[in-house]
């Protein structure tokens, strides 16, 4: 007699689910990005799933301590979201309602084919390695070449409060590791009081930016005392933009044009400034980034195709041609006619 094959049944003995929140989010991300380690806490980084042209990992997979689950974020294509978006965007889906149905019945597969192994996971958010501490340098005539190429001098860092570091010190709470890292050129952001905020290090090939904590540079710098603020790419683009002339615009620049400065923090400009506009990364995620600005506040962009950005755009065709070709569009952003500002 051939036996009956309860499917009830088979679903409570193999823990099949029903809810896209019944799915283990750290799978999602090792089932479609077919990751060789598994998530227990830590980071990943690779390369682009959605462009096939980057050359250096810009795509994310990280644990949000603050949300309390994995999230990505690919700053080649200024994506970013939970399992269910990446899903989604990875098959031209229309709805997350469609990317968690797939999910779910993938997740039903894998079950079937290893049982509930994955529920015996040991979770645990991994501690990073934190800057710790620097040890500050004289600067040299190599520092000299480097900054004066983009036209900025002495007054200019010393206005910014940057500062050359001989090294830097990387520590991990949780193995009592320490890593003291060196470059040829090395340069710390700080804010007036002192505080460390960022480190640039334009030689390496890994990371540029080291991250120390949330700031949005340029902000002491402000005034509130002109009409006009830019927001720029990035400090050393912020720098170069002072050397425009432009006396009626102010400048500062975010931790990232991929994340959009807080609406608060948006409205309070607004409240200071006349107008305000972007003037970011002549790129595919700038471009997309002074859209967005656009599209969530209302902020016009000024885009210049001369080069990459502010700061290439001066060392390779100097401060007045910058000036004469970025002159027209800034000036439309912030006031709407060709008005001098």
């Amino acid at each position: 007699m051939v036996p009956f094959f309860n499917y009830n049944t088979m679903l409570r003995t193999k823990s099949f689910v029903s809810s896209i929140t019944e799915v283990p989010r750290e799978w999602v991300f090792e089932h479609y990005l077919e990751l060789v380690e598994k998530l227990t806490g830590q980071d990943i980084k690779m390369k682009s799933i959605f462009n096939p042209n980057d050359t250096k990992p810009s795509f994310f997979v990280f644990y949000s301590a603050t949300k309390r689950k994995y999230l990505f974020k690919d700053f080649s294509t200024d994506r970013a979201g939970d399992g269910t978006e990446m899903v989604k965007e990875m098959y031209h889906l229309t709805t997350r309602g469609e990317a968690a149905h797939k999910i779910i019945d993938d997740y039903n597969k894998f079950v079937l084919s290893n049982g509930d192994a994955y529920r015996d996971r040991i979770f645990k958010l991994q501690e990073k390695f934190k800057v710790s501490a620097f040890t500050p340098r004289n600067w040299t005539k190599v520092d000299q070449r480097f900054w004066s190429k983009f036209k900025i001098g002495s007054k200019t860092l010393d206005h910014f409060n940057v500062q050359p570091l001989k090294n830097y010190t990387m520590r991990r709470e949780d193995v009592d590791k320490e890593l003291i890292m060196s470059h040829p050129m090395v340069y710390g952001y700080f804010r007036k009081d002192g505080t460390l905020y960022k480190i640039y290090q334009p030689k390496s090939k890994e990371n540029k930016f080291v991250k120390v904590v949330d700031y949005i540079q340029g902000t002491d710098q402000l005034t509130f005392e002109v009409p006009f603020l830019v927001i720029c790419s990035s400090l050393k683009d912020a720098m170069a933009f002072t050397k425009l002339g432009f006396r009626n615009a102010e400048v500062i620049a975010p931790d990232s044009e991929n994340v959009l400065i807080p609406e608060h923090l948006i409205n309070a400009y607004k409240a200071k400034y006349k107008n305000i506009c972007t003037l970011l990364d002549n790129d595919a995620p700038g471009i997309r980034a002074m859209k967005k600005y656009e599209e969530e506040y209302g902020i016009p962009y000024a885009h210049l195709k001369l080069e990459k950005d502010i700061a290439d755009a001066t060392a390779a065709h100097g401060i007045r041609n910058t000036r004469i070709q970025i002159y027209p569009v800034l000036t439309k952003a912030l006031t709407g006619t060709a008005k001098q500002i």
